[in-house]
């Protein structure tokens, strides 16, 4: 992608953002998502592979065809994000699958050829049923189909915190509909749905991130991405400083709700981008500050988080 097209992209959704709420919600839809969705079947043997490449193919249209929102999105806008779906179990007759899911979701920095992660983990019960030619159709308040729940949550979610990057908490609607599919998937037999389950399963995820206490991390959502690193190309000081405003804004989150997983997260996938903006650059200062905020949050990658003061 070309770099103009990539400050289209930034500053398209912002003013498509505004022109929404001049517009009126309802008016204008488009596909969201640029997503890429690969299914590794290799643990798998003596099935026929038609079945799996029709898993990849429907999936990648479910979720790329679909008008998630009523928000325009030009095509050299769409929210670009990866899911490589790993099949540990497959039962031909029944048609279970138990999976395990890699995703990632990504916007690019604002005048440059650089792509960030927005978000990035591992969800390892991404279970579901699907047979060949089945067609895949979601309804938020009926949900009878596994596999559509997954993909509708994780959609939501890439949206949400995609538009959290672009305006303060612009994601917030948005998120509200990943909430309600978590709800409404109580009655679901799959494993990642239930409170208490797991404190990284899909509904701590959700719950964390909407939750009062950690309105920080979503505070810091808009100025890492959209004051931070968008700045970083015309001012890289500047850009620098704000990045770590916004790790001040992590550490409060991690203070406020110590045993959400959030600010680990984010820090593990985040950990060669910040040592990138730091190793080298900045006052001592400031390298101390923000060493000490991740190091405190995640201090099995020291290793790494040492070269931020070289």
């Amino acid at each position: 992608m070309r770099i103009g097209t990539r400050i289209f992209r930034n500053f398209g959704r912002v003013a498509a953002l505004c022109l929404l709420v001049l517009l009126g919600a309802g008016r204008m839809s488009a596909q969201e998502l640029e997503c890429t969705v690969k299914v590794n079947h290799s643990q798998v043997q003596g099935t026929n592979a038609s079945v799996f490449d029709a898993l990849e193919t429907a999936i990648t249209e479910f979720l790329n065809n679909r008008a998630w929102t009523d928000l325009q999105f030009q095509k050299v806008e769409r929210i670009e994000c990866t899911m490589n779906i790993t099949v540990k179990k497959y039962d031909e007759a029944s048609g279970a699958f138990n999976c395990e899911l890699l995703f990632q979701v990504a916007r690019p920095v604002f005048n440059s050829t650089y792509n960030t992660t927005v978000f990035s983990m591992r969800d390892a019960n991404f279970d579901f049923s699907y047979k060949e030619f089945d067609q895949l159709e979601f309804n938020e308040n009926n949900m009878d189909n596994e596999l559509t729940a997954l993909l509708a949550y994780y959609a939501y979610l890439f949206i949400g915190m995609d538009l959290d990057t672009m305006s303060p908490l612009g994601g917030t609607d948005v998120l509200h509909v990943v909430e309600n599919i978590v709800n409404n998937a109580q009655t679901m037999s799959g494993s990642g749905w239930k409170a208490f389950g797991d404190d990284r399963n899909r509904h701590a995820i959700i719950n964390d991130y909407m939750e009062t206490s950690m309105e920080p991390f979503r505070q810091m959502q808009y100025k890492y991405y959209r004051e931070g690193m968008d700045e970083m190309a015309n001012n890289a000081e500047r850009g620098r400083t704000i990045v770590t405003d916004a790790l001040l804004l992590l550490q409060e989150a991690h203070s406020n709700k110590p045993l959400s997983q959030l600010p680990l997260i984010f820090t593990d996938f985040k950990r060669d981008e910040i040592v990138n903006i730091y190793s080298g650059h900045g006052t001592e200062k400031e390298k101390q500050t923000v060493y000490d905020i991740v190091s405190n949050l995640n201090a099995s990658q020291n290793t790494y988080w040492n070269r931020i003061k070289k």
